[in-house]
């Protein structure tokens, strides 16, 4: 049987899964090589090589980007794993593995997935959404990804955070240039970032959550923000959209406030799945 190696290029993580028949046989997962693009791409080679020694055969390759490679020039695009904005990665991991490499965005990877067998699956209208080290986005309508004429399609991490209030002043600047995207409000480093800000503390997400739950008033307050943020952003999806089916993943999809708090805000009702959904009411 074939086997093939999907690759899940992270801000802060790079894991490899092989499947065949479409059963998982091993996985692994390594840190990325931050700001690094020839080290990022041996690490993928190392993950490929290591997956097919334990498998002793050789796979079809699929990545996952944090980012999506441009229809105009094949070079990564809109990346806010910055150092592969302008490269052409398909063409050089395609070299260094010695075999043609599928790269697609993540986040549209994410929503086909659990559109076809995952807490979407049979929903006509899914948006999937990445919450981690960035924030993005992908829509399946019918089964089918729609990726867009730029690539760009479902990409709300760069739209700015709908109906500021005092609280998000002063917008966060972003790496694309601009200030204010959601993406600045909503990522990981956001989250720690505004908590550091307001309160001086140094804690990492888990730790922030933690606290929330015991409490401690300057993290109740930021988990606050954060939910609040996070309704807006989705409202601007539901209105646009209008989706059947809205999939959260990523690092911070963890977070039980989203699926308690956030539907409270809106004409939404959540269930437990498989994986985190919202569901529309």
């Amino acid at each position: 049987m074939a086997l093939r190696i999907g690759i899940d290029l992270g801000g802060t993580k790079i894991e490899g899964i092989v499947l065949e028949s479409g059963r998982e046989v091993t996985r692994l997962r390594v840190p990325t090589p931050r700001d690094d693009y020839e080290a990022t791409l041996a690490a993928i080679v190392s993950v490929v090589s290591e997956l097919e020694s334990r498998t002793r055969g050789t796979a079809t390759v699929g990545v996952g980007i944090p980012g999506t490679i441009s229809p105009s020039t094949g070079f990564v695009k809109n990346a806010n794993s910055v150092w592969l904005i302008g490269r052409p990665l398909v063409d050089d991991l395609s070299s260094w593995l010695g075999r043609p490499v599928r790269i697609a965005n993540d986040a549209n990877c994410f929503a086909i997935s659990e559109a076809t067998d995952g807490a979407a699956a049979g929903a006509p209208v899914v948006f999937g959404v990445i919450i981690g080290t960035g924030t993005g986005g992908g829509i399946v309508v019918r089964g089918e990804p729609i990726a867009g004429a730029n690539a760009i399609a479902g990409e709300w991490g760069h739209n700015p955070l709908p109906w500021p209030d005092a609280d998000d002043e002063p917008a966060p600047e972003c790496y694309c240039g601009k200030r204010g995207c959601i993406e600045t409000y909503l990522s990981g480093p956001a989250l720690v970032t505004d908590h550091r800000r307001r309160s001086g503390s140094t804690d990492s997400v888990p730790q922030i959550i933690v606290r929330a739950a015991n409490g401690d008033s300057d993290a109740v307050k930021t988990v606050d923000r954060y939910i609040s943020r996070a309704a807006r952003a989705l409202a601007a999806v539901i209105n646009t959209l209008d989706p059947d089916v809205i999939v959260v993943g990523g690092g911070l999809s963890n977070i039980d406030a989203i699926y308690e708090r956030v539907p409270a805000r809106q004409a939404w009702r959540f269930e437990r799945g498989p994986r985190r959904r919202l569901v529309m009411a």
